[in-house]
């Protein structure tokens, strides 16, 4: 028989967290999340998203053990701006058994229900800068600690369960050049930095971008508004995510193009994969994970590729070869042998177009949002 408690405890909190790491224990390619992250992610106190998001966590048992576990979330500023009374469902793991699967996922959607929703979707976080999308291709690559880890059985158990596809993200893996960036990348970056009189940020050290870090998330927002179920990130986010992304930035992986005044043209954020630092240390920060993710930072041969974005006038007009020419010389120049694209929309023609400038690219996973409408 399956049991399903609501989360109300930090003990409890503590077991929906570890959860996956029980379920993926012998799983090579699976990469715990960074339990103080999960945390604040989690934690109305810590969390500004809970200013406009309402959500509540489940646990199932099974045998007296922990069998699964799911969020609900309903985000009220994307139903303003969609117009879709739909919730969302995250942080959804259970073991191979049809009874604790179902019995999750009717717990969401009696919850999503009772609050007026018309259907479900997801794995979501509550904004796009959460984790998304459940792994349907790719069980065999490594994540990456900005993505979740899913058995290939939990795709037959939603859609057992009638969830159907809404929307697919792609994440590519680039083998980097080993001389320099090609010529049509280089030629097109210099024209555009000549044509719009741009130049690059200097940056030797992480203070130097801190100046320009609200511009670069108000080019987010603006960049990323018609893309699937994004909403604008308050200002309370933006501090939030400057201080969860910037503190493990390397300088050499960050590129900012500014105009002739001074002002955020377009931007790459790009950082060394933590992906075995982490998985090494379970997801712990101490008492030696902290180190282990210094020395990824400062010395790495694969890169994650997070967040891009240009600036709407300049779109359509190379400028964003500026940024990836600027990354891939330095990838080169310190030996990185591969990036990692972060989860793409398949509809996102104008990231996927930047892949052309590299000779081995592969999509090697895909995530997908389901969709459940409620009769």
């Amino acid at each position: 028989m399956v049991q399903i408690f609501e989360v109300r405890t930090k003990r409890q909190l503590k077991s929906f967290i570890r959860f996956p790491n029980i379920l993926y224990k012998d799983n090579p390619y699976y990469v715990p999340p960074l339990f103080f992250d999960e945390k604040a992610t989690l934690l109305k106190k810590k969390n500004p998203s809970f200013a406009y998001c309402n959500a509540k966590y489940w646990l199932a048992y099974k045998d007296g053990k922990v069998a699964g576990r799911i969020a609900g979330i309903i985000n009220r500023r994307y139903i303003e701006t969609w117009k879709n009374r739909y919730a969302r469902f995250g942080w959804i793991d259970f073991i191979d058994d049809r009874e604790v699967s179902g019995a999750l996922l009717e717990t969401a959607e009696d919850w999503a229900m009772e609050n007026g929703m018309d259907g479900i979707h997801g794995p979501l976080g509550f904004c796009d800068l959460d984790k998304e999308g459940l792994l349907v291709e790719g069980y065999d690559e490594m994540g990456s600690i900005i993505t979740m880890y899913h058995y290939p059985y939990y795709k037959e158990h939603l859609e057992e369960l009638g969830y159907c596809k809404d929307i697919d993200w792609l994440e590519c893996d680039i083998v980097m050049p080993s001389d320099k960036p090609a010529k049509e990348l280089t030629a097109m970056a210099q024209k555009a930095l000549n044509k719009y009189d741009l130049r690059i940020l200097e940056i030797k050290k992480i203070k130097d971008v801190l100046p320009y870090v609200d511009e670069m998330f108000d080019l987010v927002n603006i960049a990323y508004k018609d893309l699937y179920g994004v909403v604008p990130l308050s200002d309370e986010q933006k501090k939030a995510y400057t201080d969860q992304y910037i503190s493990f930035a390397n300088p050499d992986y960050i590129s900012f193009v500014l105009d002739k005044e001074g002002k955020l043209a377009a931007f790459a954020l790009v950082f060394p994969s933590l992906a075995k630092a982490v998985k090494k240390s379970k997801g712990k920060l101490l008492p030696f994970g902290f180190f282990r993710v210094l020395k990824a930072i400062k010395k790495n041969d694969i890169l994650d590729l997070y967040l891009v974005a240009v600036r709407p006038e300049f779109k359509n007009t190379g400028v964003s070869s500026i940024c990836l020419e600027h990354l891939t010389r330095n990838a080169i120049k310190n030996g990185v042998k591969h990036s990692i694209g972060s989860p793409q929309l398949e509809t996102n023609r104008a990231v996927h177009s930047f892949w052309r400038f590299f000779d081995e690219v592969r999509t090697h996973r895909r995530r997908r949002c389901y969709l459940k409408k409620f009769e």
